[in-house]
């Protein structure tokens, strides 16, 4: 990234005034603020400061409403999943029925 004026303390150019505001505007500098906040609490360091920002700005964004809804859609999912799975067996069951039935509908003598 280049580091040009404004970085060293002289006035700032107007292109990187107008992505300063657009970061802004976007909440990316509050995030990012916030997982550095975060860092620099930690009591014992993370080896890997940038493993550490990678996993907590995913998850600075999320509220316990967006959480709670995830997990209730996994509960959701589930009892759909073990819903399905059960029809499923049944219709198996039924298929094994009447494969086993003789074409011409009657009996085996």
């Amino acid at each position: 990234m280049h580091r040009g004026s404004y970085w060293r303390g002289q006035g700032p150019d107007p292109k990187r005034e107008q992505f300063r505001r657009y970061l802004e505007k976007a909440g990316v500098v509050d995030s990012l603020t916030s997982v550095l906040v975060s860092l620099y609490e930690q009591q014992e360091k993370p080896n890997n400061a940038l493993e550490f920002v990678k996993q907590h700005l995913g998850a600075v964004g999320q509220t316990s409403e967006d959480a709670e809804a995830l997990q209730q859609e996994v509960i959701d999912l589930r009892q759909r999943c073990a819903r399905l799975a059960g029809e499923n067996k049944e219709l198996k069951a039924k298929l094994q029925r009447y494969e086993s039935v003789p074409e011409d509908g009657g009996t085996a003598n």
